[in-house]
């Protein structure tokens, strides 16, 4: 089939949706379809049978910051792109977002399949509710990522979806280099924002042990403030805005992958990175972890915004290696089922019926 994945979310920055879009295109090729990725790029295309629109802005979004391209630039190339490529179904990642994927939304004539990744609240759906309801109705298939997921764009739009988790490539991950480390580590990555608790990790370093190293990665708001209030502690090097590559080689290599976040998780996909790359997974008691992680089995899950909990919960996994293999394994098992070549599988079903190649969903 001739796919074209929309991506609204800048894919030369790192994130959840931009590594979901890029991975299955590379997964949907494997397969033998034609596939094209459009979205916007703030440097080089980031992969193979990428179509730049533009560069994007950085807009507010569900608490975070979210790279976005509302410009008529962004939208123009978008309709071009549609026309020109001919495509035999459409899938939008975030279909209401503002930029490239809701222009296709509107302009798109072949079918389209929407994937909806966004849980928590939602400005968008209350204040225009009955109008983005009505543009979903163009959709012919919808999927979401989480039941958090689906709870959103259900209260925000209606309709009906099927569930089809996040997927990872684990052959990409776990045959990375590992990045050279000279003892216990611990890895966090995401944006220095309150939703993602990195101040709740970095106070539960006081109940760390002093040997232990602590790589954080990435870049935000709290960055400047949180750097200068742990700036005395020698254990913690700041990384900042890392590559895929980087990223992957560091998930490789440390002792025990963080994900302390407080609120706004639907999936939790940096989660299934680490365990694809064989790191021992501490968590915060999120229901959007629990769609990939289970306590005990391939991951510790602390109680939310507990530094206290947290640092036990690290330091159990640092002093067992027992428990630690066992959650390696676990999440071995874990990032296997959820990979992206069964996802890869699942959406060209949705794709052949959207593309009326079978029996046409019910609405």
């Amino acid at each position: 089939m001739r796919i074209g994945l929309v991506c609204p979310y800048s894919l030369t920055i790192p994130g959840g949706v931009q590594g979901q879009v890029l991975g299955l295109g590379r997964s949907l090729r494997t397969m033998g379809h034609e596939v094209r990725v459009l979205g916007p790029c703030d440097g080089p295309p980031p992969d193979a049978g990428v179509t730049p629109l533009g560069r994007s802005v950085p807009t507010a979004a569900n608490g975070s910051v979210a790279p976005l391209a509302p410009d008529p630039s962004a939208q123009l190339r978008t309709i071009r792109a549609l026309r020109d490529e001919a495509f035999e179904v459409v899938h939008l990642h975030e279909p209401i977002a503002p930029g490239p994927t809701m222009t296709a939304l509107l302009f798109a004539s072949a079918p389209m399949v929407g994937t909806f990744h966004a849980a928590g609240v939602s400005a968008a759906y209350r204040y225009l509710g009955w109008g983005l309801t009505r543009l979903a109705r163009r959709l012919t298939y919808r999927c979401a990522v989480s039941p958090d997921a689906i709870a959103l764009a259900q209260a925000g739009l209606g309709g009906e979806y099927e569930l089809l988790f996040n997927g990872i490539e684990v052959e990409r991950f776990a045959s990375v280099e590992p990045h050279p480390v000279d003892g216990p580590t611990i890895f966090f990555l995401g944006r220095h924002e309150p939703r993602k608790g990195l101040d709740v990790l970095l106070a539960a370093l006081a109940d760390i042990p002093a040997d232990v190293r602590v790589w954080v990665g990435g870049d935000g708001p709290q960055g400047a403030e949180l750097r200068g209030r742990y700036r005395h502690d020698p254990r913690i090097e700041w990384l900042g805005r890392i590559s895929d590559g980087e990223r992957a080689a560091r998930m490789r290599a440390c002792t025990v992958y963080c994900s302390p976040s407080v609120r706004g998780e639907s999936f939790g996909m940096v989660l299934l990175e680490a365990m694809a790359s064989g790191a021992a997974l501490v968590a915060s008691d999120l229901d959007g972890h629990r769609n990939v992680a289970t306590d005990g089995v391939d991951a510790l899950l602390a109680p939310v915004g507990d530094p206290a909990a947290l640092a036990k919960a690290i330091r159990r996994v640092l002093e067992d290696d027992g428990l630690r293999a066992e959650l390696v394994a676990g999440g071995h098992r874990r990032a296997e089922q959820l990979s992206m070549t069964r996802l890869a599988e699942r959406y060209t079903e949705i794709y052949e019926r959207a593309a009326g190649r079978g029996t046409r969903p019910r609405r």
